[in-house]
């Protein structure tokens, strides 16, 4: 015998209880080993696993397999575009390039006389190949040429005045400027980056240069902003978030987080007629002080997570929260990825059956939207509240599957508004994906340098995201806006807003 087994009791009962206690720590190192296993499969996921503010790894998978797969493959020639239709659907049909591209024309000739003989060649046809090239963009400079002209009578001398520009006594152009901010808050690209690449053309434009560049534009910039901010809180039910942002701490070299706020009006998915609009803020903390400052006025439902900082905007009555159920399917399925667990992925079965209904109704109008909610939705949404209080009590209250369980009966008894009323979502999804440039400028920027450069940041975000939202490109739009702004009355500047210039394109 080992001397574990040799110190057992030799009475039945003594026996029972040891092994009673066995049992109990045996449980406990259970419940330990299954939280741990969670926590790792967590922390794998967010190590090595895609995640929407990372799309581009998949991406660079996928083209690094293309670019292995064409490199592999026997060359052959290319045949040229057979203009005759053709029924197979599989055959892939080589789109024409654009009309609106210019093109540069070179003759390849075999000469007026036959190689062979020295006879006179004719033209019977010719064949035509198209291939896409890449010339680099060019910076052109803008002569303003005013001459100074004196009255051969009186010798007064005219001029025209120099008309407005975005950076008075500056250099930079409109469209310049518009690059320069697309660049880096919409295609994440930093300002020294920007400037080797411009360093490349033999233009010398520093950091530091282009930082006062941004920085008053989006001085400049900041009343169309606020316009927009004007438009979201108009609405009625928005979308709330807010998302970490290392802010640079003066005098001590370090960081702090800040944080940048958003807040989305979407009504596209009720067919509703006004503009979607994104506005952004940025805050050196996360106190609830700052959403009620933002929102100050507002009436109507807000989308948003469990954030107890919202709680004094509901409070006053006048801003129902909405609940957001992809947070709670989000921790089911961190569970089941973790654990495999049953229970887990018939909660994700359960939510998909509403998910399903709210994909069939988008973009109906909102007295449908509501019947269909209370005729279809609410059974599957009171059996799944019903069904989530049972499984709770049949399992260990100790387990990461247990605290998804309660985190879910939490947060629907708030998503039930959305039940009753067509203007509201099931998810909070409008303010998440308006939060994914920031996550991605994120990784870029590393920090902001300023209270200023995070002010700055929130405008321009504000700015560029609505531009997309309404399918505007941001470049065209910023160029038009900033050579108009400066003579802009503050009166009219709805009429330099993203739907309003798309509707003028």
């Amino acid at each position: 015998m080992t001397a574990s087994s040799a110190d057992l009791p030799d009475d039945i009962d003594a026996l029972k209880g040891a092994v009673g206690v066995l049992e109990r720590e045996l449980a406990n190192r259970d419940l330990v080993i299954l939280k741990l296993r969670h926590q790792l499969a967590g922390l794998r996921r967010h190590r090595f696993g895609a995640r929407a503010e990372s799309l581009d790894q998949l991406a660079m998978s996928l083209e690094d397999e293309a670019i292995a797969a064409a490199a592999e493959a026997p060359v052959e020639p290319e045949a040229e575009p057979d203009p005759a239709p053709t029924d197979n659907p599989v055959q892939p049909k080589r789109k024409p390039l654009p009309d609106h591209l210019p093109r540069i024309e070179e003759t390849l000739s075999p000469g007026e006389a036959c190689s062979s003989c020295g006879g006179t060649l004719k033209t019977l046809g010719q064949d035509v190949t198209e291939e896409l090239n890449y010339v680099p963009g060019r910076f052109v400079v803008n002569r303003i040429v005013r001459p100074r002209r004196a009255c051969a009578c009186c010798e007064r001398i005219h001029q025209v005045p120099l008309p407005s520009r975005p950076i008075e006594k500056g250099r930079p152009g409109a469209g310049l400027l518009a690059h320069v901010l697309v660049c880096k808050y919409a295609d994440h690209l930093p300002l020294y980056r920007q400037s080797q690449i411009f360093a490349r053309d033999g233009l010398d434009i520093g950091r530091s240069t282009l930082a006062g560049w941004v920085g008053q534009s989006a001085g400049l910039l900041e009343p169309l902003a606020e316009a927009i901010g004007r438009h979201v809180r108009r609405g009625t039910a928005i979308f709330a978030d807010d998302t970490t942002l290392n802010l640079l701490a003066p005098g001590t070299g370090k960081t702090k987080t800040a944080r940048m706020w958003t807040y989305v009006r979407d009504e596209r998915a009720w067919a509703g007629e006004a503009p979607p609009a994104a506005y952004y803020r940025f805050t050196p903390d996360r106190k609830g002080e700052h959403p009620v400052e933002h929102l100050a006025g507002y009436r109507g439902f807000m989308h948003a997570d469990g954030y107890a900082g919202f709680n004094a905007l509901y409070d006053t009555g006048e801003i129902t929260e909405v609940a957001c159920m992809a947070h709670i399917r989000r921790k089911f399925v961190d569970v089941h990825k973790a654990s495999g667990s049953a229970i887990a992925e018939e909660a994700i079965q359960r939510i998909a059956r509403l998910y399903a209904i709210e994909k069939a109704i988008r973009g109906k109008p909102l007295d449908e939207r509501a019947a269909v909610r209370q005729a279809r939705s609410r059974p599957i949404f009171e059996a799944f509240d019903t069904w989530l209080a049972t499984q709770l009590t049949r399992i260990s209250g100790k387990t990461p599957l247990a605290a998804a369980i309660r985190y879910a009966l939490t947060r629907m008894k708030r998503l039930e508004p959305w039940l009753a009323h067509g203007v509201t979502e099931l998810d909070n999804n409008a303010a998440e994906r308006a939060m994914r440039p920031v996550a991605l400028g994120r990784k870029n920027f590393l920090f902001a340098g300023s209270m200023k450069g995070g002010h700055a940041a929130a405008c321009l975000y504000t700015l560029i995201e609505t531009a997309k939202l309404n399918g505007v490109d941001p470049q065209a739009w910023l160029t038009d806006v900033l050579a108009r702004i400066a003579d802009t009355k503050i009166t009219l500047l709805d009429d330099l807003l993203p739907w309003t210039y798309a509707q003028r394109a």
